[in-house]
């Protein structure tokens, strides 16, 4: 839910939720306004004509005529529909039942009290004041209760209305988000499983316009682009491997039969033996290279037992390390399991471990540690060798890269470059952290969860 929030599509439409509040806002207001002095001009008007009236009876039948006029209009309601008030010159009240004060204001508005269910109260009333001949002032009121009553509605209404249309825009800029962040998933899933290496996947449409549609497209234009440049360069590189590897191979082989029927110099054919050897042994490493960054490993994905495997593999090269003269830790607890190879697993360990034997002296410490961090399992393989300078920790994952102080022994720099496929193809994240003494590679592997072991077991 907060992921929806947070998202841009609700950010744009919490945006346009402004937008749509200030201008229906400002219109709502426009309207009570114009509906508010179309009632007071309503209520003027009726004044005017009111008070037009009276002026014509007092121009005809003079003040007789006039007072009898006010008391006719007056009537006997209990709520008439006009007030009034008559004085002369001197301020002495000839006629009507407004207060005096009625006269002094010129506010157009007079509050007189009323008695309403036994409580007294004060009413508010509409006022126009009109000076006839020989000093007379005539002040005609009534009722602006309904013009009040209208104009507070139409607040009320007014604010209301902005309220609901803000909340309706961000109710439905919430919906838009979650619709477009459920739809962004998808493409999300799809990148991830083109990371995995199914390259052959291809991000479906969004549909939320041409825009996006255009896009997507584009990017699976992209997509078909690189992946035609990767498979040409991958097959380049393992044809040349494949077609060197054959006429080596058939030296490697006539030179085993030279040695064996100790034909020529032995010497020489032994040394150009080992030097076959190697070089088939790099071609193999390539075209290995090569089959895991295609990610046909994971068609053999299972669950390992972690634990297990660096026990196996600690049994095993412990004797080859005290040979070697150096000392083998293990510190392995159990039941951890990951996703994986476990064949690619066991090379990519022993291939760490190999690379400390052959590049650390004698009395050396080897330490394969494995512990358990949240949702991760860490292996550290360690060692108290010399180690490697930091700026040089990202380049040993390169192909065929050797440090100089690694040129006079064996093998073609491809060891760790193995590593780094492997750790990629599972997902792991190989590092080389800050150590105190000798080197320390770090591979992070994520558990799985029990969805991704029904999901994901074979």
């Amino acid at each position: 839910m907060l992921a929806a929030f947070r998202s841009a599509a609700f950010r744009f439409a919490l945006m346009l939720a402004v937008v749509v509040a200030l201008g229906a806002g400002a219109l709502l207001l426009v309207v009570e306004r114009q509906m508010g002095y179309y009632a007071q001009e309503a209520s003027d008007g009726m004044l005017r004509a009111e008070a037009s009236v009276l002026a014509s009876e007092y121009a005809e039948l003079g003040l007789s005529g006039l007072t009898d006029a006010i008391a006719r209009h007056r009537g006997s309601d209990v709520d008439p529909p006009y007030r009034y008030l008559l004085i002369d010159g001197t301020g002495h009240r000839l006629a009507g039942d407004l207060p005096l004060r009625a006269a002094q204001d010129d506010q157009g508005v007079v509050t007189v009290p009323e008695d309403f269910d036994g409580s007294r109260r004060f009413e508010h009333l509409a006022a126009r004041q009109t000076r006839l001949p020989n000093g007379l002032m005539l002040v005609v009121a009534t009722d602006s209760f309904d013009v009040l009553q209208l104009r507070h509605r139409l607040e009320r209404f007014t604010i209301w209305s902005g309220l609901a249309i803000a909340t309706f825009a961000l109710i439905g800029g919430y919906l838009v988000g979650r619709i477009f962040l459920r739809r962004l998933a998808t493409v999300n899933r799809t990148i991830d499983r083109i990371v995995d290496g199914e390259r052959a996947e291809r991000l479906p449409p969004i549909g939320f316009g041409p825009e996006f549609d255009d896009l997507i497209r584009n990017l699976n234009r992209m997509l078909d682009r690189n992946a035609a440049a990767m498979d040409a360069l991958r097959q380049v590189s393992t044809d040349i491997a494949h077609d060197l590897r054959t006429p080596l191979t058939r030296l490697h082989q006539r030179l085993e039969r030279m040695q064996a029927a100790s034909i020529g110099d032995l010497e020489n054919i032994d040394a150009a033996v080992e030097q076959t050897n190697g070089l088939l042994a790099t071609f193999e490493a390539l075209l290995r290279i090569g089959s895991i960054e295609g990610g046909v490993g994971r068609r053999r994905f299972a669950l390992v037992d972690l634990s297990e495997l660096l026990d196996r593999i600690h049994a095993a090269y412990a004797p080859v390390v005290e040979d070697s003269g150096q000392t083998f830790i293990a510190q392995h607890p159990a039941g951890v399991a990951v996703f994986g190879d476990v064949d690619l697993l066991a090379q990519l360990f022993t291939n760490l471990i190999e690379n400390a034997i052959v590049h650390t002296p004698s009395g050396t410490r080897i330490i394969s540690c494995l512990k358990v961090d949240g949702t991760q399992a860490i292996v550290d393989i360690c060692d108290t060798g010399p180690g490697i300078p930091p700026e040089e920790r990202e380049k040993v994952f390169r192909r065929f890269y050797r440090r100089d102080a690694s040129r006079n022994t064996e093998g073609a720099g491809l060891g760790l470059a193995l590593v780094a496929a492997i750790a990629n193809l599972h997902q792991a994240d190989c590092i080389i952290p800050e150590s105190v003494e000798g080197l320390c590679v770090r591979l992070v592997f994520r558990l799985p969860s029990v969805d991704t072991q029904v999901t994901d077991a074979p």
